[in-house]
């Protein structure tokens, strides 16, 4: 294609020019600038043409031109008209099959429901109702709550997950990362500082969700993570130490709580103690039993009698609620001693009974302090709850991604979808006075295993749930503590990640550093500095090494046998390691050869990068030796062209990079 002019049928038509191909010679109307086949010339260059000549390669780039009619963009009748359309576009798109059925998993999976699904379920929700029911009043316990709270927690939120969740293996609740970081933000300020963090935890998650902010948990790496979730269970094992051994000690960070435990380790009630070892020692022996293989077959094909089979489910189901049947056990042994008139172990006492109240969360209150009556506001609990407002939701949604992503089966995790369910269902959950929640990595694991095959299980779990507050909260009164710290403690030591210092330690030792501080950081300080500092620290690993590219230099040869010095960086040019690059490049640049920087790997650069490739191209430039930009992709080279470098050439392709080195070593000879 030759093109010699550029002609408009009027003013008011501009003419957007991409690159082209096989072109002699393009001047813009201002004189900007000059396409020379497969190199591009910025007005600075002080180079001949006749030494950029080309033989009709093809130029690496896009061959279209756009007409753009410049009149039509000033009609402010057109602009509302493309407004309207777009709006229109985008409702229609909203409200497509395609997007419903995104947005309401359910539509989904229900038409495709069978019987043999929702047997499945049913055993599924019961086994996870009978889990929950202990574990929630454990949680609400380390949340510092009254424990009817944790109950509150676990049923009107998991019914809604049925509807929007994508994940089957889900079970919506309180946890034991959420309860420990709940009680972080709240202390002892109440029950209505954590309903409200309910919902507007519910609230942050809901909205990160719609406007695509969910690249924020992306920030808190793997080992991370694991730092932080080991360090989190042994804070919960430590504040049900206390529990166990019988003693009240106050402390809310891990090493003064140790301190104190052993400071006031006389005053340990023998009861509570064994009891609590006894339960703890049950609940790892049941544990290996709901490994037990539950399938009708043997491990060589054989098949099994059907006293077999029934045998192995009885002892999976036994295993699988061990916590319900553990506490069950314990409740008619502390009613026993209750009887007598003589307990000799400390119990959880009277919890409500009944259904929550349906209302919204108080956006202020009044409370008695001794004779007067003081009003907390909203804006005074909004300042009181302080950073939790941003640790809680965004760890409650980490912990339920993680869990998606663990019982995938490698079918993708729509991270969108899940973000906007965990936020409605926190938001519903607090409409019942409830404290945040989250999927539960326990639960799940019973959830998978029972059975489950749709997020319609649930609705089981949750219906427990409704039948423990109406009709058996009263049987809770007669529930050893000891028991509750036994279930916890038995859930949380396995999530100590002790199994990936390994593999960390085989693929890149320097991931524990981010790992190891968050870990300590976690159990010195409150959890949210340690999580911010494991972050930080992550963070300067990958600045660090944004700001130290590695560059490949090789001493090449044309095929005429003219040397050459070939310089490859790994990743972008930004302003941590342009300075960086230039010294690389003027270190390796004095033997006074032609310089070739192969910008392959560049796909971004700033304002301070542009800044630094001008001082580079006017030192060769000083010196008279030649330096050439290679595959150079057009949106950096127009970041390199807003201050218009002094003799700065950019070539694509490599017979014209030959030529050209070729030439430019002639001219240096």
């Amino acid at each position: 294609m030759q093109i010699n002019d550029c002609e408009a049928p009027n003013d008011d038509i501009r003419i957007h020019m991409g690159v082209t191909t096989d072109m002699e010679d393009i001047q813009g109307e201002g004189g900007g600038g000059f396409l020379r086949s497969n190199a591009y010339v910025n007005p600075a260059l002080t180079v001949s043409a006749n030494s950029l000549s080309a033989n009709g390669k093809m130029f690496k780039g896009c061959n279209d031109f756009e007409v753009v009619d410049v009149s039509n963009l000033t009609n402010s009748s057109q602009k509302f008209s493309g407004i309207f359309d777009w709006s229109r576009t985008r409702a229609t798109k909203m409200c497509s099959k395609k997007t419903i059925n995104r947005r309401l998993p359910i539509l989904t999976w229900l038409p495709q429901y069978t019987t043999e699904k929702a047997v499945g379920d049913l055993v599924a929700g019961i086994t996870v109702g009978l889990t929950v029911i202990p574990q929630a009043l454990a949680y609400a316990n380390i949340a510092h709550l009254p424990l009817q709270y944790g109950l509150y927690s676990s049923f009107l939120g998991c019914f809604f997950y049925i509807l929007l969740g994508g994940c089957k293996d889900v079970p919506f609740g309180p946890t034991a990362i959420v309860s420990i970081i709940t009680y972080e933000a709240v202390g002892d300020l109440g029950p209505e500082h954590a309903t409200l963090l309910c919902f507007l935890s519910g609230i942050i998650q809901l909205l990160m969700g719609m406007f695509g902010f969910g690249f924020i948990i992306d920030f808190v790496s793997g080992p991370v993570s694991s730092g932080f979730t080991s360090a989190v269970a042994l804070i919960i094992l430590t504040s049900q130490v206390k529990d166990l051994l019988g003693i009240a000690v106050p402390g809310n960070v891990f090493i003064r709580t140790w301190s104190n435990i052993v400071m006031n380790i006389h005053q340990t009630n023998k009861w509570d103690a064994v009891i609590g070892i006894l339960c703890i020692f049950s609940l790892l022996m049941l544990r290996l039993g709901s490994q037990i293989p539950v399938s009708s077959t043997t491990e060589d094909g054989k098949p099994k009698s059907a006293f077999q089979i029934w045998r192995n489910r009885l002892f999976w189901f036994i295993a699988t609620s061990r916590n319900a049947i553990l506490v069950v056990v314990c409740g008619f042994i502390g009613h026993y001693y209750y009887n007598t008139g003589n307990v000799p172990f400390t119990l959880i006492g009277y919890v409500p009974r009944g259904l929550p109240n349906l209302e919204l969360p108080k956006f202020g209150y009044e409370k008695v302090v001794g004779n007067s009556t003081v009003t907390v506001t909203f804006q005074e609990m909004v300042s009181n709850l302080g950073s939790g407002l941003i640790v809680v939701p965004l760890l409650g949604l980490l912990e339920n991604i993680a869990i998606c992503k663990a019982f995938a089966d490698g079918k993708t995790i729509d991270s969108t979808q899940e973000f906007l369910a965990m936020g409605i269902c926190n938001i519903v959950n607090s409409f019942v006075q409830a404290f945040p929640g989250s999927g539960s990595v326990s639960r799940s694991a019973v959830q998978r295993s029972s059975g489950s095959r749709t997020p319609l299980c649930s609705i089981y779990a949750g219906t427990l749930v409704v039948l423990a507050l109406v009709f058996f909260t009263p049987c809770f009164y007669f529930i050893p503590k000891a028991s509750l710290a036994a279930v916890l403690i038995a859930a949380v030591i396995f999530m100590v990640e002790v199994k990936v210092i390994k593999p960390m330690w085989r693929t890149k030792k320097s991931d524990l550093i981010p790992g190891l501080g968050t870990f300590i950081a976690c159990l010195v300080l409150p959890l949210e500095q340690g999580v911010f500092i494991g972050v930080a620290i992550n963070l300067i690993f990958i600045l660090h090494q944004a700001a130290r590219p590695k560059i490949n230099i090789e001493r090449l040869k044309t095929k005429k046998g003219y040397e050459y010095l070939m310089l490859t960086p790994d990743r972008c040019l930004i302003f941590p390691s342009v300075d960086y690059v230039r010294r690389l490049v003027t270190k390796y640049s004095t033997t006074g050869k032609i310089v070739v920087l192969d910008c392959s790997y560049i796909y971004g650069a700033d304002y301070t990068a542009a800044c630094v490739i001008q001082i580079l191209t006017a030192d060769f430039a000083s010196r008279n030796q030649p330096l050439i930009f290679y595959n150079l992709k057009p949106s950096v080279s127009a970041v390199f062209e807003g201050l218009s470098p002094k003799d700065f050439i950019v070539v694509y392709n490599e017979d014209e990079l030959e030529s050209l080195v070729e030439n430019k070593s002639f001219v240096i000879k």
